[in-house]
């Protein structure tokens, strides 16, 4: 069954107008799909956010853990500077920094020509990062296979419904820096409801990756799509 592009997907209360004839995004997603035909047997995971939530810090040390056991890749969004990448090289992962040049997302045609700039011969999961914002990104398929949203506990319970396209197009919302629920007011209860009243099928894990908190959940969640990629691969 084919997947419905996420620049379609909309949320609820929404309209959609069946006599628009331009499709402002259909040549985004014809560029994802091209991705995902060049690159067929790898688990790529779209990592999507506000600014500051944790994403680098969340891939440095998910390489660290799964690195012995999953080629590991990281195509690293922001407006400008290569710092992330250089955060991610350090600790040995293979990264390349897409420099947006102000733009507040990565569109798909960004990540097909960086396809041509980093070597995935032995990679199993590659990771999108993408700028940080719950508001652009959310309209761009990039060719991955998951969307991953996190959402820190600094943030605020609220964002499901305020930004609700985002986690809409999500398949999995991280609660990120979880070690500090004791000190904020952040009900992950709550939040839970709400993006689960945008997307009934949305599954959540509460991580610290700083203090470990739910990182052995999170690395089984990321084992098991790389299975499921490379049996569905191979048939």
């Amino acid at each position: 069954m084919t997947a419905t592009p996420k620049s379609n997907q909309m949320p609820v209360g929404s309209v959609q107008c069946d006599n628009t004839t331009l499709n402002l995004l259909k040549a985004n997603d014809f560029v994802a799909k091209a991705i995902r035909d060049r690159i067929p047997g790898i688990c790529v995971i779209n990592v999507c956010s506000s600014p500051g939530s944790g994403k680098t810090t969340l891939m440095q040390e998910t390489g660290k853990r799964l690195g012995a056991e999953l080629g590991i890749a990281v195509l690293v969004g922001d407006p400008e500077t290569e710092r992330d990448a250089i955060r991610m090289r350090e600790v040995g992962i293979n990264a390349l920094q897409i420099v947006t040049g102000g733009m507040c997302h990565i569109e798909a045609q960004m990540i097909l020509q960086a396809l041509d700039h980093i070597d995935l011969s032995s990679c199993d999961l590659l990771f999108i990062e993408n700028v940080g914002n719950l508001v652009c990104p959310a309209a761009f398929d990039l060719g991955e296979d998951y969307r991953v949203t996190l959402l820190a506990a600094t943030e605020g319970d609220d964002k499901p419904k305020k930004y609700p396209r985002m986690f809409l197009t999500s398949e999995l919302m991280l609660v990120s820096k979880s070690d500090l629920l004791p000190y904020v007011p952040f009900s992950v209860e709550a939040v839970t409801k709400d993006a689960r009243e945008v997307n009934p099928n949305l599954e959540v894990i509460a991580i610290s990756s700083l203090k470990d908190d739910g990182m052995e959940e999170w690395c089984d969640w990321l084992r098991a799509k790389v299975k499921e990629k490379r049996e569905k691969s191979a048939q």
